[in-house]
């Protein structure tokens, strides 16, 4: 739900954004995960004692019977689970921590990190809005390798004009478009300037009491036509129904939330997401904190989050791209068990696994990514706790791996 804590369009100009796309922090040497019940994708049948050997960032054996390099770094995995690295589609690095994190000191960034990211498997994020001068800054450390961090790649926010949510500081200064063509320039600025993609506020909630403020389809449309071109994705923050039409009548790609304010999408609403192919990140556990804030009974709290579930189960039903995302930094609870059990409402574990590695991979088109096999990326994240018993076990990280180097161990 976060944005752009402070500063303008105008501040991204100042600096060198970089590219998410870079590859990372270099790791030379073998890592080995020995013994574990490897879970090579959502579809794979499990394999029971299994080794994996990461060597130059890839994936380079996999199966019960891998010879173990000479020197390598051996992880004892028995009775531990392996699954591919996983993708938070959801994140803001607007806290304090971030401020300043092109000088800031090591410590205290490494281990927020950790607390919010690593140490709950993700290997790769979207942020979809922090100041733009804080997150370049901080993906640049990490793939320079002074930081154990996961990939980032980076949304430009575009609000609708009038637009300012509630829940953002009023003296925070936000790009609001009230034409196409603003919009298009805000677009083509971002892209220009190494963004990986747009979110649009398609709907601004502005208070209880208060209407929400739509973004118009042109406006939206304008700005998904220079993302498009450019072979960017956009995302979209609905509030209501009128903010899901309309960013679905603009082209939006991915859907940043569920809608648990309404009564679920309407058979029109599915059938549009379903042609085309518009994903949804559920972003369950966010209204559990938003209804925490606001003093709701348990039963009210639990209703709402259900309505989400549902929205969620009606959209996975037709056969569409889910993917996991928190909307952490924006929200407080880091760990990821409650988002694990409130999806488990509508999904099995496969479905969640694939929400977290294969989908992410496939829908932003990256290779050799988001599975457990030879020639892929060195992602994987090792579980204490099979996933298949129990989809909060997913949450239970003992280690997780990037590019074959371990970024965060709990052991």
């Amino acid at each position: 739900m976060g944005s752009l804590r402070s500063g303008s369009l105008v501040a991204v100009a100042m600096m060198a954004v970089g590219s998410a796309c870079a590859q990372g922090p270099q790791h030379s040497g073998d890592l080995v995960l020995k013994g574990g019940r490897v879970i090579a994708s959502p579809a794979a049948t499990p394999m029971e004692n299994a080794t994996v050997v990461l060597h130059d960032e890839k994936i380079v054996a996999v199966g019960t019977k891998v010879k173990i390099p000479a020197g390598a770094t051996v992880i004892d995995c028995k009775g531990d689970t392996i699954v591919a690295g996983f993708w938070n589609s959801h994140v803001h690095f607007t806290e304090a921590v971030w401020s300043g994190a092109e000088k800031n000191p090591v410590g205290p960034m490494q281990a927020h990190l950790e607390e919010m990211l690593t140490r709950w498997g993700f290997v790769t994020v979207w942020d979809l809005g922090s100041d733009p001068s804080d997150t370049p800054a901080l993906r640049k450390r990490i793939e320079a390798g002074e930081l154990r961090g996961p990939r980032i790649f980076m949304a430009g926010d575009i609000f609708p004009k009038g637009g300012h949510p509630v829940y953002l500081p009023a003296e925070m200064q936000l790009p609001e478009a009230s034409t196409r063509e603003e919009a298009a320039g805000m677009a083509n600025f971002y892209l220009t300037s190494g963004f990986d993609g747009i979110k649009l506020f398609t709907g601004a909630y502005m208070g209880e009491g208060h209407p929400v403020v739509n973004m118009d389809t042109a406006i939206a449309k304008a700005a998904v036509d220079v993302a498009h071109a450019a072979g960017k994705p956009v995302f979209t923050h609905p509030q209501n129904y009128a903010g899901v039409d309309n960013a679905l009548a603009a082209g939006v790609d991915i859907l940043a939330h569920t809608i648990p304010n309404e009564k679920g999408y309407t058979a029109e609403e599915l059938a549009r997401m379903k042609a085309q192919k518009t994903a949804l990140i559920p972003t369950l556990a966010l209204w559990r904190a938003v209804m925490e804030e606001n003093h709701a009974t348990p039963e009210v709290m639990d209703g709402f989050i259900q309505r989400g579930a549902d929205e969620l189960k009606s959209f996975a039903a037709q056969g569409g791209t889910v993917l996991f995302g928190t909307d952490v930094g924006f929200q407080k609870e880091y760990d990821t068990t409650h988002e694990m059990e409130y999806m488990g409402r509508a999904l099995g574990w496969k479905e969640i696994l694939a929400s977290l590695t294969t989908n992410p991979c496939d829908f932003f088109k990256r290779e050799h990514c988001g599975r457990v096999e030879v020639g892929d990326d060195g992602d994987v994240v090792v579980l204490t706790a099979d996933p298949a018993a129990d989809v909060k076990n997913f949450a239970k990280v003992a280690y997780t791996v990037r590019g074959g180097r371990v970024i965060y161990s709990a052991k």
